[in-house]
């Protein structure tokens, strides 16, 4: 049976380690580290892949949710947290689960179970891709072939999104977290809530805004931390 690496993400200690007691009575998960603060994680991720993450919401430097925002590709992820409020938030963003301290073992179970369940039964999107350079996408019910090369930027447009190519615009019904799963984690950033940049396609940036190819694309507030990691 593999195992599904994770990583925490949390600054309070007691809660530290009772994810730590947690996690080793599951067999199938494999800790890699944990974190007290979400900058600090952020380097780990950038050399190290891992399945899941346990992200608290409050955390020093850089709050949970906001930390979530700037990953362009990220693991499955379990909100830990004793604040409820900010569950809608949370599932907009994808999250897995969203466990309310102090939670007990038994739910702990039930949302790594989650997180297993939906890794056995997703394709293996990453190695598919590693022998691919395009994708196809939906069109008036027609199969369009676009190259990951030729892609300057994504937009959402409500239950459509917005591609655009250097030789066309395509407008399939998919949303921004569905292409993002797509397309390569290298090669892509999301920097807005509904935009996504090919990386080598941008001509310059400031805080505010990315320019590809003559427009000017906004960055969003809480994606600033990927424009300063380009």
């Amino acid at each position: 049976m593999s195992k599904l690496t994770c990583i925490i993400i949390e600054d309070e200690p007691l809660a530290v380690k009772v994810l730590v007691d947690y996690i080793a009575q599951v067999p199938f998960l494999e800790l890699q580290g944990t974190f007290k603060d979400a900058i600090l994680a952020t380097d780990y991720l950038r050399n190290h892949a891992v399945d899941l993450m346990f992200l608290d919401i409050h955390l020093p430097k850089l709050k949970g949710m906001a930390f979530l925002k700037t990953l362009t590709h990220p693991p499955g992820v379990i909100i830990t947290t004793a604040y409820h409020q900010y569950a809608v938030e949370g599932f907009d963003l994808n999250v897995t689960d969203y466990l309310l301290k102090p939670f007990e073992f038994e739910r702990f179970l039930i949302a790594v179970n989650k997180v297993r369940k939906a890794e056995q039964e997703s394709p293996k999107t990453a190695t598919s891709q590693g022998a691919k350079d395009y994708l196809f996408l939906t069109v008036q019910k027609k199969k369009v072939k676009v190259l990951f090369s030729d892609i300057l930027y994504i937009e959402s447009q409500r239950e459509y999104i917005k591609v655009v190519t250097t030789k066309a615009t395509y407008l399939p019904k998919l949303s921004t977290h569905e292409i993002e799963a797509l397309l390569p984690v290298n090669g892509f950033r999301r920097i807005h809530r509904s935009f996504i940049v090919s990386i080598s396609r941008i001509d310059s940036y400031t805080a505010d805004y990315v320019e590809v190819n003559g427009v000017s694309i906004p960055v969003g507030r809480g994606y600033r931390h990927v424009i300063e990691n380009l």
